[in-house]
């Protein structure tokens, strides 16, 4: 026997006593839990860290005084597994070597292969031929694989690990190939990931795109993908714009404390000076907050429109916001969003980022403090707002201040022996503005200041109002019953009854040439209304349910309504803020009030007739047909006289018999559907209004999505529109590939009556006195947009071009603006870059590395 070498396969208990530091042999697919103990002892009273070994065969060498491991070796040590086809601990040396199949696991889940280990016992040091490393986390959200190779690499001490000649991706190998370069990577001399700092320090540094190097960089570094935030500057961005000139802006992000930061963004400007940003955010307990402040003293006015169509007078511009959120407890909580601006064209001028911005066609700054609750079965909010219009044709004095809005609503069920549902609904609100807002019918094009319509002189049948000056407080409050039963026959009767009641205290101011007759019209300075609404209906329907063989099931539904009140009173003698979108079609046919706000509360006896057609079966398919009119039985018609924005008129309700207003709509399977509704007049079927719709998700036949709008209203001289309104709105995706599509948009303007803001605009600069609206008589594309994107697991890039609305396109108070071509392209985990082109050379900005 050769005493130099003993080879244990099927006992090793021997080998126990043997073995006198930090390993253990064991026996085929056997793991020791009882293993020798470390070097490195636990402290007082805590057990040691063992090694546990598990393997097919154990050598033990006592000449050369090392145990190799072969056959499936695992060897798990402090949270570390260390796997392989043969691993031998050198005991003289205190290092393991670990070859073919080579693979460690850390803690954290990252996995290293490799061809040759060779570390210390404890795992945390050594050197690796052949190096990959996979680590897999989360980025912004996401998940995301990150992958390191070396030809060779050094560990130190658990924490750090340097790769000579190394390279870094988040992308996926090829499949087929490989060995084929991924999509992005970078490669450099040395890259050093530190695990504690949580950083990735590259050196001498190239990034290429299919194994072609397109940057070079001899020094950066960017956080580790697991970080969230860390102190460092971020992406510069690079600007040029004939507005704002060339520059730089490197934002500073400082991670003060783990619950609040502060991000400082100086920008340099060639034209206009240095623009400073700061963002403070903090997060506490029971909510969180943040302060954003921009500012600039501007060097060169003449890059934009002067007053009033853009801030060429204006040399200190700024902004000051602030949003925030804060939990009283579960069911109470309270925040704002608000915003302090010097003028209406700063945050589209300097491209500042704005939490309170609402873009609705045209962008307005929305500031509101608010306070809400929510019980089992009932609503509580309280809020204020304050508008500001950032459009070049939006006059301040016009918006209104709203405080306080108070929504409360409270269901119940109603007591024994009545049975249903009480619901109460509470609604205060309050509100003021500078000065009134009028409008001309029909329309004029004269226009105050040469820039905001209005009326000459204040005349009920030829002037709108459409919010007056001064004040107005309304408080509101609604309570109703509603109780449904089914008879034996399968009629469901639905008798509801309601009380309406409303206080209001108006104080217009009248100033101004258009007011003497205004304040007739509201007569008195001071006044002050009580409004009381009782109403008692009923709702009938009559569903016939039928099989149709493999077709499905079909219903067919008469449904009748009718509702007893008092006639309304006062109409058009008081304010009317929140209840001016009244659309009459088949989704409000069959509401109790057909008014969209509180301001209004309709009056009179009247009943709703339609009939409605279902068919569904178990394929997905269903459609619907509704069909009705809605008659004044008794009474005063509340949608006949219209009040000061002659809301009511013009709608298909002011007649006693209503428009008729239908719906059809077809779904043949879940991925399409269409729907369509219109009005028509009830004399003789004329349309006057209809929007139809149609969206289909073809996948998996086609790898199309697409929604196609087309709306088409009469004219409504009445309410401020003397022409047809018509247009189509669509979008589409088409997936050319896994990875890559196209998209676009389309607006196409059909009434030939759009005004074009921008023809006005030319001859205002020219001559304010004679400047007028000219209209097209011409269809014309109102903005579109079209893309071309790339995305998978590591990169997105996307090309695109827009459009923007042609009254846009001159509200920014800049002298030029123009189609854009913004190209984007994200490295994930690494950086973004992106630019945007106004074809006119209005603005070009870029971001590169993360950091």
């Amino acid at each position: 026997m050769d005493w130099g070498k003993t080879t244990i396969a099927a006992s090793a208990v021997a080998m126990v006593l043997l073995c006198t530091v930090g390993a253990s042999p064991v026996l085929a697919q056997r793991t020791l839990n009882d293993a020798l103990t470390s070097k490195t002892q636990g402290k007082a009273g805590q057990e040691p860290d063992r090694l546990l070994v598990d393997a097919k065969e154990i050598v033990y060498d006592n000449d050369k005084n090392t145990i190799s491991a072969s056959g499936e070796v695992q060897l798990n040590y402090q949270g570390r597994t260390l796997q392989a086809d043969r691993v031998t601990y050198d005991r003289n040396t205190g290092r393991v070597f670990a070859e073919g199949r080579a693979r460690l696991t850390d803690k954290d889940g990252t996995v290293a292969t490799g061809e040759r280990f060779e570390l210390t016992d404890d795992f945390k040091n050594g050197f690796i031929d052949s190096l990959r490393v996979t680590q897999k986390t989360t980025y912004e959200g996401k998940p995301v694989t990150t992958r390191f190779s070396a030809p060779r690499a050094e560990r130190s001490a658990g924490e750090t690990t340097v790769f000579e000649r190394g390279t870094y991706t988040a992308c996926e190998p090829c499949k087929e190939n490989p060995e084929k370069p991924p999509l992005w990577q970078v490669k450099a001399a040395k890259i050093i990931h530190n695990n504690s700092e949580q950083t990735i320090y590259y050196e001498d540094a190239t990034v290429e795109i299919y194994g072609i190097p397109v940057a070079y960089l001899p020094y950066f570094w960017t956080p580790d993908p697991t970080v969230k935030r860390k102190t460092g500057f971020l992406a510069p961005h690079y600007i040029t714009s004939n507005s704002l000139g060339t520059g730089l802006a490197v934002p500073f992000f400082w991670a003060i404390a783990p619950n609040y930061d502060l991000t400082l963004t100086p920008t340099y400007l060639s034209r206009q000076g240095v623009l400073g940003q700061a963002e403070w955010r903090h997060r506490l307990d029971t909510g969180y907050y943040n302060i954003r402040a921009a500012g600039i003293v501007q060097q060169d006015l003449g890059a934009f429109l002067k007053s009033p169509l853009g801030p060429g007078d204006r040399e200190n511009r700024g902004s000051l916001e602030s949003s925030g959120l804060f939990y009283l407890n579960e069911r109470w909580k309270w925040g704002w969003d608000v915003s302090l601006l010097s003028d209406k064209w700063f945050l589209d001028n300097y491209r500042i980022r704005s939490e309170s911005l609402s873009n609705n066609y045209l962008k307005e700054s929305i500031s509101t403090l608010y306070l809400q609750g929510k019980g089992d079965r009932s609503f509580f909010d309280m809020r204020g707002y304050y508008f500001q219009g950032l459009s070049t044709y939006d006059w301040q004095k016009q918006q209104p201040v709203v405080a306080p809005v108070v929504d409360y609503n409270k269901r119940i069920n109603g007591p024994e022996g009545i049975g249903g549902e009480i619901a109460l609904d509470v609604n205060i609100t309050s509100l003021s503005r500078q000065a009134a807002q009028f409008q001309q019918i029909p329309l004029k094009t004269t226009a105050l200041f040469g820039l905001y319509g209005t009326c000459a002189v204040f005349s009920h049948e030829t002037c709108l109002v459409r919010g007056i000056s001064g004040s107005a407080s309304r408080a509101s409050a609604n309570l109703s019953w509603r109780r449904e039963f089914i008879d034996p026959v399968g009629q469901v009767w639905t008798p509801f009854t309601y009380l309406r009641a409303d206080g209001f205290a108006f104080s217009p101011r009248f100033t101004g040439f258009q007011n003497p007759e205004l304040r007739n019209f509201l007569s008195g300075d001071d006044d002050y209304a009580l409004r009381a609404m009782p109403a008692i209906g009923l709702d009938y329907r009559f569903p016939f349910v039928a099989d149709i063989g493999d077709i499905g099931r079909q219903v067919i539904e008469p449904i009748a309504q009718i509702i007893a009140r008092p006639n309304e009173t006062r109409i058009g003698r008081l304010p009317n803020e929140d209840a001016q979108s009244l659309v009459f079609d088949d989704t409000s046919i069959f509401e109790w009030d057909k008014f969209s706000g509180y301001d209004r509360a309709e009056g009179g006896v009247r009943a709703n007739i339609g009939i409605q057609y279902t068919v569904t079966n178990n394929q997905d398919f269903n459609a619907n047909i509704l069909f009705g009119q809605s008659y004044q039985v008794a009474g005063r018609n509340s949608f006949t006289p219209g009040d000061l924005a002659n809301v009511g008129r013009d709608s298909g309700l002011e007649s006693t018999d209503s428009d008729y207003v239908g719906r059809f709509k077809i779904a043949p399977t879940k991925n399409i559907a269409f729907v369509t509704r219109g009005r028509f007049d009830n004399e003789d079927f004329t349309l006057n209004r209809l929007e139809a719709g149609l969206t289909a998700n073809l996948n998996p036949w086609v790898p199309v999505s697409a929604s196609v709008i087309y709306a088409r209203y009469g004219a409504q001289p009445e309410l401020g529109f003397p022409t047809r309104r018509e247009g189509v709105l669509s979008s589409a995706t088409w997936n050319i590939t896994e990875n890559w599509f196209v998209t676009g948009s389309l607006l196409l303007d059909l009434d030939r009556y759009l005004v074009a803001r921008d023809t006005f605009v030319q001859n205002y600069l020219k001559n304010p006195a004679t400047a007028v609206y000219n209209r097209q008589d011409y269809a014309y594309v109102s903005s579109m947009s079209l893309g071309l994107g790339y995305m998978d697991e590591c990169t997105t890039f996307t090309l695109n071009y827009s459009s923007a609305p042609r009254d846009v396109a001159v509200s920014t108070g800049e002298k030029n603006r123009n189609q854009t071509i913004s190209f984007t392209l994200e490295l994930r985990t690494l950086g973004q870059a992106t630019v945007n082109q106004n074809l006119s050379g209005v603005s070009s900005e870029t971001g590169t590395v993360k950091n």
